[in-house]
């Protein structure tokens, strides 16, 4: 055996020992010398020496020999990693990285760069700027938002929505989850019985709008400021029937005036023969029941005139109902037709009366000198009755009658 052979044979023996006693031994057995790469040369000179000291060497460390669990390169005592596989080096990178490689033969890369952790930090710190940014932008929407509605008295609407809209939504966004609030519904509540009647929704400009409309109305008739009260959220409750019957500003003026020119200010007759004919219609509540537009317009204006016409009738000492009101009505009877024709009627009717039970004739009735006076069906018949009357009158005192003034003394039917 040569010198070489028994000097390596030595350092193999005593690499054995120190290696069953410290498992951590670094043992070098080879010459070697470390290049950029961290790697190192094995490489030896081609003799059998080499050879059998490279064939010693490789049954040392493996697997089952006592440097098992040792770096052949560092003298490191190896690491297994949880998939089963033995680390057998790890080198660090220059970009901070750590390269693994394993036991059989392949390798990973783990850790962040520097370069990829400078890129995080900073995608970081734009990240947290941009959403700065948004919040300050969703801060100034929100504010002028605020503003806007607040001239409308309607920023407690926007309040609730302060943590969406400095989240930056698209118009679209904001208008669907501000109409979905609670707020919102209360304030617009009137859209959901036109939707319920088949009409189409109006949007917050129209409906502001309109109500603007009914308080001017409401306004240059003197109504009372209650009829058209807001609330903090410039929810005019009063209105919300108005608008989910569709009723327009004309409409409601129109009933206003009804209301007023037609009952309130008229003579007293009209509003005793209104709540005597309409019990429904109550003592202080003439105003309110035109303004209900549960009542169409029509059937108000016709309970009025009847009203009116029955008026006109107790206003001349007459009797009145509102059936028979009702019916003169539908026949064209007006306010001021019914007045002249009562006020005839009133003139002549008691005298009829008397002729007509003197002479043994047919009654001359108040719904005779109706028909005559209103040119109702039965006209004709009517004064001839009259005309009878007169005549037997006129011959009994020669020529002279007592009747010289009303409905007895006219010479055609509907002449006042």
């Amino acid at each position: 055996m040569g010198a070489f052979e028994e000097a390596a044979e030595a350092r193999i023996a005593a690499a054995k020992t120190k290696a069953a006693s410290t498992p951590a031994y670094q043992y070098n057995p080879l010459p070697q010398s470390p290049v950029a790469t961290g790697k190192l040369d094995l490489t030896l000179p081609e003799n059998a020496a080499s050879a059998r000291y490279q064939k010693q060497a490789d049954k040392y460390f493996a697997p089952g020999g006592p440097g098992e669990n040792i770096d052949p390169l560092t003298g490191a005592k190896k690491t297994v990693v949880s998939s089963g596989k033995t680390v057998i080096k790890t080198i660090q990178n220059a970009d901070g990285t750590t390269t693994i490689i394993y036991s059989d033969g392949t390798s990973e890369i783990i850790g962040t760069s520097t370069a990829d952790a400078n890129a995080a930090e900073k995608a970081k710190q734009d990240a947290a700027a941009e959403a700065e940014r948004l919040r300050r932008a969703g801060q100034s929407a929100y504010d002028i938002l605020l503003a806007e509605f607040n001239q409308y008295g309607l920023g407690a609407l926007v309040e609730p929505l302060k943590s969406l809209i400095q989240s930056g939504p698209s118009s679209a966004e904001l208008t669907l989850a501000l109409r979905a609030t609670d707020a919102y519904q209360k304030r617009f509540a009137a859209n959901k019985s036109r939707v319920s009647a088949g009409l189409s929704a109006l949007n917050e400009a129209e409906y502001i709008r309109l109500e603007d409309q009914y308080q001017n109305v409401m306004r240059n008739y003197g109504l009372p400021a209650s009829y058209y009260a807001k609330d903090t959220t410039g929810r005019q409750e009063g209105f919300e029937k108005l608008i989910g019957f569709d009723v327009s500003a004309t409409e409601l003026e129109d009933r206003i005036l009804t209301a007023q020119s037609r009952v309130i200010n008229a003579a007293p007759e009209v509003t005793t023969a209104l709540k005597q004919f309409y019990p429904d219609i109550t003592n202080g509540d003439i105003l309110a029941y035109t303004l209900d537009p549960t009542k169409g317009l029509s059937e108000i204006k016709r309970k009025v005139t009847a009203a009116e016409i029955g008026g006109a009738a107790l206003g001349s000492k007459l009797d009145t109902s509102a059936v028979r009101a009702e019916e003169l009505a539908r026949y064209g009877v007006t306010a001021e037709t019914a007045q002249k024709g009562y006020s005839a009627i009133g003139g002549g009717l008691e005298r009829g009366r008397q002729l007509s039970s003197i002479y043994q004739e047919p009654a001359y009735t108040q719904a005779v000198a109706e028909e005559e006076i209103f040119n109702l069906p039965g006209q004709t018949q009517a004064g001839e009755k009259r005309k009878k009357i007169i005549g037997l009158e006129k011959a009994t005192f020669g020529g002279q009658t007592g009747v010289s003034s009303g409905a007895l003394s006219q010479n055609r039917a509907g002449s006042y």
